[in-house]
């Protein structure tokens, strides 16, 4: 995603933290101190936990720390592209010509910046393990790598960006050796920021703040957009997570608009992109609601290419980094969001209604009933998770919050009114079913003065991973327990107060953690935003959790120079890792003509292009050993 390192926090709370750094560090427990003191939580947790030879070490030989034009991986392994940016999704797609794009053909094409990654059977095929259908998000478009014309914005180059934004779903067929697309497949599809109507649900839907001049009933959007991470429900639907959506807004409110708090709160306008100039409902002048529209989880269903796709408010509004999802032994649905920006919070959603296993199609509304919470990280080693209820504490409409809508659609405020703790930009939050903890991932925040028990380090470059232990592997309690897992940065510099294992070498420390994955074994993969600060590309990491290995860290896979790595994700088996490779060949003052790398086509003609890879063992065993 976007590295927001560089905007101001749109938080008006960090001012009112009281805990300094000196006291936090007297107070606050270790990584392995925490252990001692919470010993009876995790005794009650021990149901849901598997035994280390449940859990089997990482046995690969660990790649290089280093920046250059192409990928790594270890040795005995493999790297195919699978798609890229402009590849052909269907029978009359045009062939990519990235110094002609149209709007026309970008639909027909893979989208850019490709984030999440998805992966679910081929509906009539659940048996056939060479057929998968992948979802793929498209964060947000690099428009000085994109476009030759670049410096001159036009109607046409702001359709072809809201065409390459939103997702993709492509079916793919194994050959044996790789992973190919089946170009033509009736399940392929383009979801996008302007040519895919959307359907608004749960308490905001029809909600006056959601009116526009296009949309007189607040029911129907035009799109998606700034999609970063995302889930799989498991039912087999696509969750797509609207982040930075307030850089996409140009203009300026009326003078006391009643929406101009509510706007500052998210950052809008953020006047990333000039597509105000030519599109109406992107300049807040002229339609101040289009924002409220914007920053929910989007639900697909990948079997049904004609079926609307569907905001869920009641998973609120805010910058959303990923939606994954677990079910609680209750049998109702979890799924836990971080909100990717400094100072904000880490939320989850409980379902009213337990998930229909045998019954994909009784799931359908599932999301739309049920409670968010947002979390407080506590000294004690404690989370609470409080409930966004509307008329519950200061959520009522002495605060202006006259409904539950207003609630969801400021979901910050309403957090913030709370005291969930800020902490240091919220990206993915990955729940591991099988022991009963979720891993969140911060990935920094340059800005922290003052610091808190889960964020104690002042200007904060390099982040870290705190393990939530949630009580007998309950993830809908609204009680838990918190631990550090990692904390970034190299463990050789005191400075720093990086905490890897002490077996960690100089190659499997790393910084800014973004995504997460627990793989078919159980045990957990980091990806990277922003550890091109350590003198590394970003890359990703496997990471023990458990036994006397805990936060042994190991890296795995670099990306080229300028590229981020999202969406890591496994295949049922094992055998086969996902990657996105985002933004490569981005950096200060690349552009179309000038990137830092032309991967992975590497020709004079081409610009770099964001690519979904599929890893594999070349003797075909399970990735990681």
């Amino acid at each position: 995603m976007i590295d927001d390192s560089e905007f101001t926090a749109s938080n008006p709370r960090p001012d009112l933290e009281t805990s300094a750094f000196d006291q936090v560090v007297e107070r606050r427990l270790s990584r392995r101190g925490f252990l001692a003191s919470a010993t009876a939580t995790l005794a009650v947790a021990a149901c849901a936990t598997p035994r280390a030879s449940e859990t089997r070490a990482f046995d690969f030989a660990e790649i290089t720390r280093g920046t250059d034009e192409t990928i790594h991986v270890p040795a005995g392994y493999r790297a195919d592209n699978v798609v890229k940016w402009g590849e052909a999704l269907f029978a009359d797609s045009p062939a990519f010509n990235p110094a002609g794009q149209t709007a026309a053909a970008q639909r027909q094409q893979f989208g850019y910046n490709n984030d999440f990654i998805g992966v679910t059977p081929v509906p009539g095929a659940e048996n056939d393990g060479n057929r998968l259908l992948m979802c793929v998000n498209h964060e947000y478009t690099s428009t000085r790598l994109m476009f030759p014309d670049h410096d001159t914005p036009s109607l046409e180059q702001a359709r072809v960006e809201l065409a390459a934004h939103g997702g993709s779903v492509v079916e793919l067929k194994f050959d044996g050796s790789t992973w190919q697309p089946v170009v033509g497949s009736r399940f392929n599809r383009r979801i996008m920021a302007d040519g895919t109507p959307m359907t608004v649900t749960g308490p905001a839907a029809g909600h006056d703040r959601l009116k526009t001049s296009a949309d007189p009933e607040g029911l129907t959007v035009a799109g998606t957009m700034n999609n970063c991470a995302g889930g799989m429900t498991p039912w087999g639907t696509y969750l797509m997570a609207e982040e930075n959506i307030n850089g996409n807004f140009m203009g300026k409110l009326p003078e006391g608009h009643p929406e101009a708090d509510n706007h500052k709160r998210m950052g809008v306008p953020g006047g990333w992109y000039r597509w105000g100039r030519f599109i109406d409902r992107f300049d807040v002048a002229k339609e101040p609601n289009e924002p409220n529209r914007f920053g929910w989880i989007v639900e697909v269903d990948p079997a049904n290419p004609s079926a609307k796709p569907k905001k869920r408010t009641a998973l609120g509004r805010f910058k959303h980094e990923g939606a994954e999802t677990v079910i609680a032994p209750d049998g109702r649905l979890v799924i836990y969001m971080g909100d990717d920006q400094q100072f904000e919070y880490v939320y989850k959603f409980v379902s009213q209604d337990r998930v229909n296993r045998r019954n994909a199609a009784a799931n359908a509304d599932l999301l739309d009933n049920g409670t968010l919470h947002v979390a407080r990280f506590d000294e004690d080693g404690s989370v609470t998770w409080m409930r966004l209820v509307h008329g519950e504490g200061p959520l009522t409409e002495a605060n202006g919050f006259a409904s539950q809508a207003d609630v969801v659609i400021e979901a910050r405020r309403a957090a913030d009114l709370l005291g969930a703790t800020p902490m240091d930009r919220p990206e993915d939050v990955q729940p591991s079913e099988r022991k009963g903890r979720a891993y969140v991932m911060l990935t920094n925040n340059t800005r922290r003065k003052e610091g808190n028990a889960a964020n104690p380090r002042l200007k904060n470059s390099y982040g870290h991973v705190i393990e939530i232990i949630e009580p007998a592997g309950d993830f809908a309690a609204t009680s838990s327990q918190w631990e550090f897992l990692v904390k970034g940065g190299d463990p050789a510099d005191p400075s720093v107060g990086a905490d890897f294992h002490p077996a960690t070498s100089a190659e499997g420390w790393f910084t800014c953690p973004d995504n997460g994955a627990v793989d078919p074994s159980g045990r957990l993969w980091v990806s990277t935003d922003g550890n091109p600060k350590s003198g590394s590309a970003d890359g990703l990491w496997a990471v023990e959790t458990e036994g006397a290995d805990r936060g042994l860290s190991r890296a795995f896979f670099r990306a080229p120079e300028g590229a981020e790595v999202c969406g890591p994700r496994f295949s049922a088996d094992g055998r086969t890792l996902f990657i996105a490779v985002q933004h490569p060949g981005d950096g200060r003052g690349a552009t179309y003509d000038n990137p830092t790398t032309r991967w992975p086509d590497f020709k004079p003609t081409t610009p770099p292009r964001p690519t979904v890879i599929a890893i594999r063992r070349e003797d075909g065993g399970p990735i990681g050993g």
